[in-house]
């Protein structure tokens, strides 16, 4: 199942280049605040990196929308975004918010059972509570946008398709790994290939001295040249992934969606002799 969706998704991506937009605004973003974080530090890096978040929400939005009507412009693009992006924005909030509030609490039992939360153990915690949550939820988006539920609908319509179709979302974890690993590999082998002359004396540092070295060696070590390389091979791997993990993720929700079909149970009932509508 999960292969015919991706052959679908790769004709779209073919018929429709409108949705390859958001794969260059979210490439474009990356790369600029790996440039700023090198030119300016995390301080304006980290601030601007929630900002890029929110600007890049509403051409994935806009995305799920074309996606679904089958057909629209960069005007269509951008009217459905502003429709769906609360409906978009506010379930992953919640999803954060709750993450936030289970570790806390972890924290909080473990300190009255006496017990020291080191990072290393928040890490792991916050990583266990986060990643059965991101599966879980992983179809909000275009439940909310596909089938216009609102916040908690479109949790719930998620976690309902990923429990019924637990298997079948197995299978779309794993193609999407091979297909992130895959690109990735590729994009780490052309990076490495132009800044050989640069990464070669690393090959030659012992045990002591890799432990040793430091993020910010590691920059001065490929200096301009490899910054800017660096930032075109993050504009074209997010490029590359986020128009094709969208337009697959919307191509496996529509086939998931058609079989399961939330309806609402009919109710039976009578009128008393005052007119009261009793359900039973």
């Amino acid at each position: 199942m999960a292969i015919a969706e991706l052959k679908e998704a790769l004709i779209l991506l073919k018929r429709m280049p409108l949705l390859w937009i958001p794969g260059i605004i979210g490439g474009f973003l990356a790369a600029a605040l790996w440039v700023i974080f090198n030119l300016s530090g995390t301080f304006f890096a980290s601030r601007l990196l929630v900002i890029s978040g929110l600007v890049l929400l509403i051409f994935t939005t806009g995305m799920l929308v074309i996606i679904r009507n089958d057909e629209g412009d960069i005007r269509a693009m951008l009217a459905g975004s502003v429709k769906y992006y609360l409906r978009v924005l506010l379930p992953q909030l919640v999803i954060i918010f709750g993450v936030m509030v289970i570790v806390i609490l972890a924290m909080i039992t473990f300190g009255l059972v006496g017990a020291t939360a080191d990072i290393s153990m928040v890490t792991a915690l916050s990583i266990g509570f986060m990643i059965p949550s991101v599966i879980l939820t992983l179809f909000f988006d275009t439940a909310a946008v596909f089938e216009d539920r609102r916040v908690f609908e479109s949790l719930q319509r998620s976690i309902q398709l990923v429990f019924t179709h637990i298997n079948d979302v197995i299978a779309f974890l794993f193609v999407c790994a091979v297909i992130f690993f895959g690109i990735i590999f590729s994009l780490m082998v052309v990076w490495e290939a132009f800044l050989f002359d640069k990464l070669d004396p690393i090959t030659r540092y012992n045990e002591t001295q890799l432990q040793a070295f430091t993020s910010d060696q590691f920059i001065a070590l490929i200096g301009p040249e490899g910054m800017w390389i660096t930032a075109v091979i993050i504009f074209a791997g997010l490029f590359l992934l986020i128009p094709l993990f969208y337009s697959y993720k919307a191509c496996f929700f529509k086939k998931l969606a058609q079989g399961v079909v939330i309806t609402q149970q009919p109710t039976t009932g009578d009128y008393d002799s005052k007119g009261r509508y009793y359900k039973y």
